[in-house]
């Protein structure tokens, strides 16, 4: 049976692992989770990401996470905005703010997925895929 939020499986992985302290997660490749991940290691809240295919041979993508120390995430807390049963749209102008700065959202433009600051400074709006913080 199909998946119906890939992208919410994918922040679901990364929230659990964080919290979980693994090193790696794995997730379904798709090029919404690649972006995503693009983005995210971009803005320095992962190590890195490469597409590699698992035991059965469905290609997947590897997300190394990133932490400071011992005792602290560099992701606190990540959260899916728009959904498939609620799409969250937003103007250029309109585009929300995250913790005053201090983390960002992810929006998907027709520039492609990009940060809230970039879309900004792009004057484009989007869909809100997701914050981050």
């Amino acid at each position: 049976m199909g998946m119906t939020d890939p992208i919410a499986d994918m922040l679901t992985r990364i929230r659990n692992g964080n919290k979980a302290r693994f090193k790696n997660v794995s997730v379904y490749m798709s090029q919404m989770n690649m972006n995503i991940a693009r983005v995210l290691k971009a803005a320095g809240y992962i190590h890195n990401y490469e597409a590699v295919k698992n035991e059965s041979g469905r290609a997947m993508l590897k997300i190394t996470l990133k932490y400071p120390d011992a005792k602290h995430t560099v992701i606190t807390d990540i959260k899916r905005v728009s959904k498939p049963g609620r799409r969250v749209y937003v103007s250029a102008d309109k585009i929300p703010k995250v913790l005053n700065g201090f983390g960002i959202s992810i929006l998907s433009t027709s520039r492609g997925i990009m940060t809230d600051q970039e879309a900004r400074e792009s004057n484009v709006g989007g869909e809100v895929l997701c914050k981050v913080w």
